[in-house]
This record gives structure tokens, sequence and C-alpha cells, in this order.
């Protein structure tokens, strides 16, 4: 069977990895429909020192404490990677994949990481509504100001946002434009000179 195990998964990730799940239910369905994606979500590995691996992303549950708050919150969030992998795999049915990104980011590159979470954590997830809405007008010409308020965010805005913040995307796009399958190796996700993800490498979830 291909793939690898969870454990083999997180040994390799590093900060900037893009974790991909894909999912069957009616909820799962609608996002892929309403944001024309192979996929439903998308989340950012965040492995800074002597910390566990940590996951970037936006949900609409709180089946798990964030780790910057401390508290369990809708929304943006950032989780233990194993316990959030672990529950988009049994508790909502996804499969799994990792893509990771070459080559390794700098110091001053997690640090804009850390500066995105601290501005970030907690924003609220859209409902269905205002999210297909969000996607929509990202691909109608406007001009984009200099710095992005969200007011609420999805899974691939929190990654897009954070790949800005770190150097890895221009700004041609504003962060609306993205959604979870621009992460996947079927897209041609243009990232700056020297970077690139590679192709998805499947987890094998182990059953909670």
């Amino acid at each position: 069977m291909n793939g690898i195990s969870l454990d083999e998964a997180l040994n390799l990730t590093r900060t900037g990895d893009v974790w991909v799940f894909r999912g069957r239910s009616v909820p799962d369905r609608a996002i892929q429909m309403t944001t024309n994606s192979p996929v439903n979500h998308v989340g950012m590995a965040v492995v800074i020192e002597d910390l566990p691996p940590l996951m970037w992303h936006a949900e609409l549950g709180r089946s798990l404490p964030d780790v910057w708050s401390g508290t369990r919150q809708r929304g943006v969030q950032l989780h233990d990677l194993r316990d959030a992998v672990v529950v988009w795999g049994n508790r909502y049915g996804q499969r799994g994949w990792l893509r990771q990104l070459e080559p390794q980011v700098t110091p001053e590159m997690e640090d804009a990481v850390l500066k995105t979470i601290a501005r970030l954590d907690g924003t609220p997830f859209p409902s269905t509504a205002r999210l297909a809405g969000r996607w929509l007008r990202g691909r109608l010409p406007s001009r984009r100001s200099a710095e992005v308020a969200l007011e609420s965010a999805y899974c691939a805005e929190v990654v897009a946002v954070t790949y800005e913040a770190m150097g890895l995307l221009t700004d041609r796009r504003r962060p609306n434009w993205y959604d979870p399958g621009r992460f996947w190796s079927g897209d041609n996700l243009e990232l700056n000179t020297g970077f690139q993800l590679g192709d998805e490498i499947a987890v094998h979830i182990p059953k909670s």
C-alpha cells in the first residue's frame, strides 16, 4: 500500500509544508463544489525548535484546544498536528496528503509565520454562502489595499496570507482568490523563485 504512516509524516514535515484533505460528506462536497476544488481543506505545518509539529488552519468545529489561545474556538486555529490529522481522518472521514516545501524556510520566514499567527488566530470562519461569495469576488478584477484585514477567513486564505508574509507568494492575488485546490499539485501554484511544493504523499491516518 503506497504512502507513509502518520508518524513518518510528522518526522518529515517542516514549517511551510501543506497538508491537504478530501472527504465525502455533504459539507465536504459543498466546499469542493463552491470552490471548484478537488480537496476541501488545507492547513500548513508549523515546526519550530523543540515544539511538537503544529497545524495552522481554519475550521468550523472546536474539536481541539487552540495552542495559541488555550481555548476551544471556531475559525482560524493552531493545533497539535497529530491530533488535528487524527480528528480530520476519523471524526470527519477525510483522506490526507502531505506536500513538502523545498527548500527549508529561513528563521526570518518562521518569524513571519509567528507574527501572522498572532494577528489572525481566532478569526471567525465564514458561512458557506459567504465562503462562496468570497471565492467569486476573488476572481473579479479589483484593486487590493496594501494591508489585508480579514474579518473572517477560511483555510486556503489563512495559508495564502501566511505564505505571503513568508515571501513565498507575490501580492498579485487577493487572499480570497485562493481555494484548497490551489494547494493541490493539479494546480500550478506559483511560488517565488527557488521554492516549490513537492508531490502529494499519502498519509495513513491511524484509528483513534
